[in-house]
């Protein structure tokens, strides 16, 4: 068998190689990263591609004829497509339908995961969203998963290709990046308890809810659906949950001996911002019998502990 992940140095990236290292012994892993200095999983063979560069791409392909392909790389963060919404397009949209062509090309049909984002969906009602909830994205980032979503299906539709779409609710866990709001809080509380920063916490919009899920248990849901999915069909990934952001900054502070100011930025809010954001998982126990198994508090833990360590390691340069 062998596995292509896209974005194999990201935040999702690395946790799906460690688990399918784990999971499939024998699979032959091969992964993209877009600067050949990333370090990756020892178990994986590392190809420095472009994938928004068609000709490297279908260089990629043809010589490696993949049997599954996880196609994560993405620029990921909605507050940033605000900033850069052509770049969130372009690159979004154009590296996925490089690696459908590449595949129609080579004459090969993996069974191909299209990793979307419940960002699709929109405002709704605050009720569980179900796969069949309208699309109304409420930013550049949510249209640039919203058509590479479509094209993932276009693809099923016409070429018959066995291509499956996730639409992953919240989720995160060690090694995010800053960039989230797990992170940001993490990362300010790790370098308030180094002495590196003074003990004052910023902050956007506490009041919304999420459906938090840790990447772990989501990198699980991935093999799952293209190992036991439906070729053509989305799936919902996510807890069935919510917290509010306010839940979360709580319980990280609870985690910390360091007396700690919280202080509102608006610098940190966004334009849009959807109250509350359920997901609804039925397809995917249905099709998989996945579960998630890791709880909120102890994803958080994990999270601020690695954040911890990096604080450290930044200070010992």
């Amino acid at each position: 068998m062998r596995i292509l992940i896209t974005g194999a140095a990201g935040f999702v990236g690395r946790h799906l190689l460690n688990h399918l290292a784990s999971a499939d012994p024998d699979a032959e892993l091969h992964g993209t990263v877009l600067n050949a200095r990333d370090s990756v999983h020892l178990a994986v063979v590392c190809h420095t591609v472009d994938l928004t560069a068609a000709n490297q791409v279908r260089v990629l392909i043809s010589g490696l004829r993949p049997d599954r392909i996880y196609h994560l790389a993405a620029q990921a963060s909605p507050r940033l497509s605000f900033q850069d919404p052509w770049g969130t397009l372009a690159n979004n949209i154009q590296a996925q339908l490089n690696l459908i062509l590449a595949c129609r090309e080579a004459g090969i049909q993996p069974r191909m995961l299209v990793v979307s984002s419940a960002e699709i969906y929109g405002p709704g009602d605050g009720s569980a969203i179900t796969e069949d909830a309208p699309l109304q994205p409420t930013s550049p980032y949510g249209v640039s998963k919203a058509a590479q979503d479509l094209l993932g299906l276009q693809y099923f539709l016409s070429d018959k290709l066995p291509i499956l779409r996730a639409r992953p609710f919240n989720h995160f866990g060690p090694g995010q990046r800053e960039g989230f709001v797990a992170p940001d809080f993490a990362m300010q509380i790790a370098r308030i308890e180094a002495g590196a920063q003074e003990p004052v916490l910023e902050v956007g919009n506490l009041s919304p809810r999420r459906d938090f899920t840790d990447v772990r248990d989501i990198v699980r849901a991935y093999r799952l659906i293209v190992e036991h999915g439906d070729a053509g069909a989305a799936y919902n990934v996510a807890s069935e949950t919510t917290h509010s952001i306010q839940e979360m900054l709580d319980t990280l502070l609870s985690f910390s001996r360091s007396r700690i100011t919280v202080r509102v930025n608006p610098a940190r809010m966004l334009p849009v911002d959807v109250p509350v954001r359920l997901g609804c998982a039925a397809r995917l126990r249905a099709d998989t019998g996945w579960q998630p198994q890791t709880p909120f508090e102890q994803t958080l833990l994990d999270l601020l502990n690695d954040c911890r360590q990096r604080v450290r390691l930044a200070s010992a340069r």
